[in-house]
């Protein structure tokens, strides 16, 4: 019998970010040359941050290539920072021209946004005009949204009511923390918003809210399915009539109808994926080892046709149990002279050419660090590529501590005592007047890079692979000194491809946490899929496995692992160990909220989470595991 569905927006879901992009740029689009031909004008509601990003590109391309013009469009952005000056590297303001107004047609005069720069008594003036502006234009056509970790739409934050109009807020602590990397600290994020209210927003004849990565999923799933609440911004969009939810496949995860189908009505054919998926959600649910599953179990849950496939709870349950027992190795690297047909991992050819690439500097050892111990001392080949230089991720102290060290080192064994010390002074005086969330100077960022290659290779030598299998990468997307970097370039793919030529691995690691569409780990991850795909006809890639882990914050979900190497006590010691050679990792603002403790504290605390899930699931009990899934090309 069917159930009703939760969802009380529609919601359209795309295979990946770019494509539901395209999808919100065509229909922009359409809009556009058909108030054309009615020689009308259009209002479009814009928004900011890294979610619209590939809609503007789009826009610009068919401005370009298609000749869409903007000249009968007027833009009314969502909200600023306050206070900000336009011309700030964080400004909206910025951030629209550069991404979007700067290389279309669409008249000067035309384009509204809120203004950062104004003084406090005139505030509320500027936001009734504001309002007043849009209602005289005949109101929003339609209003582009993304959606904050709190719910929050604009700026919205949590007690927003629906009827709320343009106003300044004050910003809610985690989307001061969420921005902290934009502003390369959290203690610059400004503390307060202009923000169009939620009534406002609800006035738009037609709203797309969008969301990218797996980090949006769970917020997205109480938008969409749970209760109006003004705790809930995002959930006040279930009262507008003409709402549609953009998704990618990530940010669609925590909803019901994909991920507990079966809740909604009969599958008829259940896949191997689905089948494993939801015998690990029963267990979990009823916090039920897998082979305590019966009958009744399965049928209470919408699951009986999966007990009528196989004749009893007991075939399924032995069925799943023997999968996942089956992805626990000790061996990452294919045990020798073993029988491999149940093992994720072949044994020949033993050892073993690897290379682990990590983004950045420090994200091997966080992620997976055990399973690298382990392979080097089962005597494998291992390489490890860093990527990225990760140097935006250190503190200004930092810099001048390591400057300082130079400067007295060079007087102590009588060097260039001269050279020294005048990079010293530089150093000092542009740190000093560099201005929050300033590019650094050359040589900043250069120390900056060389700290974090200290780090690493002190990490590396740890773990006990020699200094000829470490690679700096330094992919150029990468080295703007800013948070926000280039697009992936040839140059960047070429850079990955040369080094899997030279060493023609058996295996490859990746990092494959993509809960930011946009962030270092998909970038990164990304060239490494555009090399492979080159290099796949190569009779050395038709016997390389590639094995995805996932980042410091988040791991796969069991029913996705196939591949789980057990840590013991001892080993999660040595990968504490190894973490803790990335001392400038500590507060890091990338990482808002963070202390000395906090990586290899998330990372323990991860591997032991995954350790007791496979434990409550009837499994061997260990004190930690890491989690990987490997990729098919």
């Amino acid at each position: 019998m069917a159930h009703p569905s939760p969802e009380k927006v529609p919601v359209k879901i795309f295979g990946s970010s770019e494509e539901a992009s395209t999808f919100v740029a065509k229909e922009i689009a359409a809009l556009i040359r058909s108030r054309q031909k009615q020689k009308k004008f259009c209002v479009l509601g814009l928004a900011t941050g890294s979610t619209p990003t590939r809609v503007y590109a789009e826009l610009i391309r068919m401005h370009r290539q298609e000749k869409l013009s903007f000249k009968n469009v007027y833009t009314f952005n969502l909200d600023e920072y306050y206070p900000m000056q336009p011309d700030a590297l964080q400004s909206y303001v910025r951030f629209m021209h550069e991404y979007l107004f700067d290389h279309i047609d669409i008249p000067k005069k035309n384009i509204h946004m809120p203004d950062g720069t104004i003084s406090r008594d005139k505030i509320p003036a500027f936001c009734n005009t504001y309002d007043k502006m849009i209602d005289e234009l005949g109101g929003i056509d339609i209003q582009l949204l993304g959606i904050g970790r709190t719910g929050h739409i604009g700026f919205n934050e949590p007690g927003s009511s629906e009827k709320s109009t343009t106003r300044l807020i004050t910003l809610d602590h985690i989307t001061t923390m969420d921005a902290a990397s934009d502003f390369f600290g959290e203690e610059n994020v400004p503390k307060k918003a202009l923000t169009m209210g939620v009534g406002t927003i609800l006035k738009s004849r037609r709203i797309i809210m969008m969301a990218w990565g797996e980090g949006k999923a769970p917020i997205v799933q109480k938008a969409v399915e749970g209760i109006v609440t003004d705790q809930n911004p995002s959930s006040f969009l279930q009262l507008h009539s003409n709402t549609l939810v953009v998704l990618d496949e990530a940010a669609s995860s925590e909803l019901t109808k994909i991920k507990t189908p079966w809740l909604l009505d009969s599958l008829g054919h259940w896949s191997d994926k689905q089948i494993r998926k939801a015998v690990v959600w029963l267990c979990q649910k009823l916090g039920k080892p897998i082979l305590k599953l019966t009958n009744n179990d399965y049928s209470e849950h919408g699951m009986g046709d999966i007990v009528t496939a196989f004749g009893s709870a007991y075939q399924v349950n032995i069925r799943i149990f023997n999968e996942l027992q089956h992805t626990i190795t000790g061996w990452p690297g294919g045990k020798p002279k073993a029988d491999d047909s149940n093992r994720p991992e072949r044994a020949k050819p033993f050892p073993k050419r690897v290379v682990i690439f990590s983004p950045h500097p420090d994200d091997d050892v966080i992620s997976m660090g055990g399973t690298f111990l382990r392979l080097v001392d089962q005597g494998h080949e291992v390489h490890v590529a860093y990527q990225t230089s990760g140097n935006i991720a250190v503190f200004d102290d930092d810099v001048v501590r390591f400057a300082d060290f130079v400067n007295d080192f060079s007087e102590q064994f009588g060097l260039a005592k001269m050279k020294s010390e005048q990079l010293f002074k530089n150093v000092l005086q542009s740190i000093k007047k560099k201005k929050p969330g300033q590019i650094d100077s050359p040589e900043v960022m250069m120390i900056k890079g060389l700290i974090r290659r200290g780090e690493a290779k002190a990490a590396c030598r740890y773990v006990g692979i020699p200094e000829k299998n470490i690679h700096f990468l330094d992919m150029p997307f990468y080295e703007t000194g800013l948070v926000k970097k280039k697009p992936l370039g040839e140059t960047d793919i070429k850079i990955i491809s040369d080094l899997l030529l030279k060493i023609k691995p058996h295996q490859i690691y990746a990092a494959g946490d993509l809960s930011d569409p946009h962030g270092t780990h998909r970038v990164c991850l990304s060239a490494i899929y555009k090399a492979i795909d080159r290099l796949k006809k190569n009779s050395w890639m038709k016997d390389c496995y590639v094995w995805l882990y996932r980042g410091a914050w988040q791991e796969w979900d069991i029913d996705q692992i196939e591949m789980a190497v057990p840590l013991s006590p001892e080993e999660l010691l040595r990968k504490r160990r190894a973490i803790f050679k990335h001392q400038s990792q500590k507060d890091s603002a990338l990482f808002p909220g963070t202390d000395a403790r906090e990586f290899w504290v998330r990372a323990e605390d991860r591997n032991r989470a995954t350790a007791k899930a496979y434990d409550q699931l009837g499994l061997a009990e260990y004190e930690a595991i890491e989690a990987f899934v490997r990729y098919k090309f």
